[in-house]
């Protein structure tokens, strides 16, 4: 169900009958010569999508922008602070409750809004301890995606416009991949770039972290299914904590 396609008349109903809302959230970011600027938002928004046919739930509409500071001086990035994302994603808990809605699935595109999403999930469930607040990215899919790819992580945390991300975008998004322009770029991630503030141009002129010339769409089909598998067994699984006696 698509929020933003309701009537006001009827969407009271609804949303007591469901009381799962998705937010799709994504960023504005480099992601190399082969990947939109608009890349984690295509992603969180089919990922949603997905997702909401399996567990009944509205999709709100995307929050576009993230905190994207690491690649804010690449051509094409938008950043904004942790602390107005925090702000903003906890001003929407605050409505959908108010609304009747008592569980709140944030679906992420983008690592770098990981900070700012826990604590305002922290910051509502200190507020309502009946909300079922999830903050979702990519969960359980170490395994699968150790099995699938062909070159190693260039970090333990990050992907970025890489093997694995470009192979997401072929299965969800295939459309606004140029595959013909796709790269390899592995760039050595020095030890103090996780102990420090360090902007990504320090390390890498493409924002490419891999490569994305090994992408492709069974790649992403293998890991985005388990992501989805997982993201419903969890949403559920808070749904299934709302009938249970307090």
């Amino acid at each position: 169900m698509i929020f933003q396609n309701e009537n006001s008349f009827e969407v009271g109903e609804k949303i007591s009958k469901s009381k799962v809302a998705i937010l799709p959230i994504g960023a504005v970011e480099a992601h190399g010569p082969h990947l939109p600027l608009g890349t984690d938002n295509y992603l969180a928004e089919r990922l949603a999508a997905r997702v909401a046919e399996k567990t009944g739930a509205f999709v709100l509409p995307t929050l576009p922008y993230g905190q994207v500071w690491s690649l804010k001086n690449f051509p094409g990035s938008i950043n904004i602070s942790n602390e107005s994302l925090i702000c903003f994603i906890y001003d929407i808990g605050v409505s959908l409750y108010a609304q009747g809605f008592r569980v709140f699935a944030m679906i992420n595109g983008h690592l770098g809004n990981a900070v700012a999403m826990k604590e305002a999930a922290r910051r509502l469930f200190s507020q309502y301890s009946d909300f079922k607040i999830l903050y979702l990215f990519y969960p359980g899919v170490k395994k699968v995606t150790d099995e699938v790819r062909e070159t190693a992580a260039s970090h333990v945390s990050y992907f970025h416009a890489c093997e694995i991300e470009t192979s997401y975008m072929l299965y969800l998004a295939e459309e606004f991949v140029d595959m013909s322009q796709a790269i390899s770029d592995i760039p050595n991630i020095p030890m103090h770039a996780d102990v420090t503030p360090m902007p990504w141009e320090k390390f890498t002129s493409s924002a490419v972290l891999g490569d994305a010339t090994l992408a492709s769409k069974e790649k992403g089909e293998k890991i985005i299914e388990v992501a989805i598998e997982n993201m419903v067994q969890l949403i559920e699984g808070a749904k299934n904590e709302l009938s249970k006696p307090k």
